[in-house]
Formats: C-alpha cells, structure tokens, sequence
C-alpha cells in the first residue's frame, strides 16, 4: 500500500512541518498529491529535468522585477559600484553563476550525486532554516571539490 517514496514523502512533510518550512511542505504536499493520482510516472521525470530550469527562471523574474518596477534604475547602479560591498556582491555573483555551470554538469555526469545534495539540502532547510536553492549551488560545490581533489589524486 505505501512505498517506500511515499513514506519517505511523509517523512518529508514531517520534518517540513516540524521546521515551519512552507516551501518544503508544499513541495511534499505536491508531489504527494501528484504520486496518489497515478501522474507520477510521467510527471516526476518531467519536472527532474525542467524544475531547475524553471525555478531559476522564476528566481530570476524575482530578482529582475525591482527593475521592471522603476525601484532600481541606472542612477542606483552606477551608485552602487562606489561601495566596496557592491564589488564583493559582484563578484560573488559571478562565482556563484560559476559554481552553478559546474553543478549542472555534475549533476548531468552523476545523478546519484543528487541523493546526497537533496538530503543536505533537506537538513539544511529544516535545521538550519536554509533556502532551497541548493541543489544546484550544491553541486557546483561538490563539482569543484572533486576537480581539485583529482588534481591532487
């Protein structure tokens, strides 16, 4: 009757709830929903391989509208690179986009690297009140790390 997904799902929720984290309870509740309708076959394997795309578009919207809005404009940009905060958010900008590249090539060469980046993603999320964006920056961590660990093979 429950798989072990399934429970595995609960417990999810679980820990979700037990953290007060919505994002990650309403992502259980999803794919729960999805798994006890019988969409699960088809769906699951879609959104694996479109869900990182379409929530960095998303987070990209999110990051992009106050400029849309008229409450970032030039004038704010130009000032904002007179503060050496601004150069350091700049470059840890590009050394996360960085990162992010390699993530998706670990993930793409080594999808049984997912599970452990899910499960410290999970953690940090319901322990640490984390943000689940992760996976991908994950990825791009543990990718790095193992380059440099070859170099030193």
């Amino acid at each position: 009757m429950f798989s072990q997904s399934l429970i595995f799902l609960f417990l999810l929720l679980g820990i979700g709830v037990i953290a007060k984290n919505q994002s990650l309870i309403i992502a259980v509740f999803v794919l729960i929903i999805l798994k006890a309708a019988g969409l699960d076959s088809k769906t699951f394997s879609f959104l694996q391989s479109k869900g990182i795309n379409w929530g960095v578009t998303i987070i990209t919207i999110a990051v992009l509208a106050p400029i849309a809005s008229g409450e970032i404009g030039f004038r704010d940009l130009g000032g904002a690179f007179k503060s050496p905060y601004a150069w350091v958010a700049l470059v840890s900008g590009i050394a996360v986009a960085i990162l992010a590249k390699g993530g998706i090539v670990l993930l793409a060469e080594d999808p049984h690297i997912t599970t452990a980046l899910v499960l410290g993603t999970i953690l940090a999320v319901s322990l640490f009140k984390g943000v689940a964006v992760g996976p991908l920056i994950g990825a791009g961590i543990a990718y790095m790390a193992m380059k440099i660990f070859e170099l030193f093979k």
